[in-house]
């Protein structure tokens, strides 16, 4: 039964949600970075968030030592995200599988509830896990996410949460008797009839566990309009935001991929960055700090 349970739970996160945010006036204020990523298929814009310093730190560093300049987005998910950043990427032979290099370190993961992963998020990559329990990110590998659009019936809460405490429950409190109107209902009707049981069993499951469930409605109105993939939310760190060129994304996921998701021909970046002013910015891209 616990075996049914897990894959009941696995299937859960696979249909999910979640949203968007930040604020202030004061953050058009001074001085930023606008990034350029130039692909063979378009041309990106994008800017990086101040609160998380590291990952931005070693970004436009890498950025302007042309460290990215002639590498592959050599994984690419369709409905998912594009990933690229690999140095083994730049010269490999076709057909190589890639996704294990990087500068030699790894950056410490700055998770912040406000930034999410709608579409056009910036976010590292890392190691799964097993081998990398506090979720650090790599040192230059990262994924642009396209998604796709939810519904509100599926944003209506944190899914991931939803999982989370029902796992937690599981654990901590056996003999709940909520433990056994989940897996009847697995029983019942296997995965979908367990996802419809757990999301009528949320506000329990959060009273029972203290692990808040119900999605902010910021991400909620993000996932439902221009989509985005929230089970990754808190697992990875978002550290930037695509502001032009998201059709660029759509672009690159119709290439033909490998069974590892390299794609069959070669989609190369370029990236460079240019300091101007904030307000600027706000002015050619829209309220982009909000």
């Amino acid at each position: 039964m616990k075996k049914y349970i897990q894959l009941a739970l696995m299937a859960l996160l696979i249909a999910v949600v979640a949203s968007c945010g930040g604020s202030g006036e004061e953050k058009v204020k001074g001085n930023d970075y606008l990034v350029t990523i130039k692909t063979d298929m378009g041309e990106m814009k994008a800017i990086l968030y101040d609160e998380t310093p590291k990952h931005k730190e070693n970004f436009l560093k890498l950025a302007k030592e042309g460290f990215f300049d002639s590498l592959l987005f050599h994984r690419v998910m369709t409905g998912f995200m594009i990933q690229g950043g690999d140095p083994n990427s730049k010269d490999a032979e076709p057909g190589a599988r890639l996704g294990s290099g990087g500068p030699g370190y790894t950056i410490p993961a700055e998770f912040v509830k406000s930034f999410f992963h709608k579409k056009g998020a910036l976010s590292a990559a890392r190691q799964p896990d097993y081998v990398n329990p506090e979720k650090a990110s790599s040192g230059s590998q990262f994924f642009i996410v396209q998604g796709r659009v939810f519904t509100e019936q599926e944003t209506g809460m944190d899914m991931q949460a939803l999982s989370q405490s029902i796992s937690t429950l599981r654990r901590t409190d056996p003999d709940n008797p909520l433990n056994k109107e989940l897996e009847d209902s697995f029983n019942e009707g296997g995965d979908e009839t367990f996802r419809v049981k757990a999301m009528e069993l949320a506000d329990k499951l959060s009273e029972a566990t203290g692990i808040m469930i119900k999605m902010p409605a910021e991400r909620v109105e993000a996932y439902t309009t221009v989509g985005g993939y929230p089970p990754l939310d808190e697992e990875y760190t978002v550290f930037g935001q695509v502001i032009q060129g998201l059709e660029v994304i759509d672009a690159i996921t119709t290439v033909g991929v490998d069974p590892n998701n390299r794609p069959f021909e070669d989609v190369r970046m370029y990236i460079s960055v240019e300091e101007m002013p904030r307000e600027e910015i706000v002015k050619k891209y829209g309220p982009v700090y909000q």
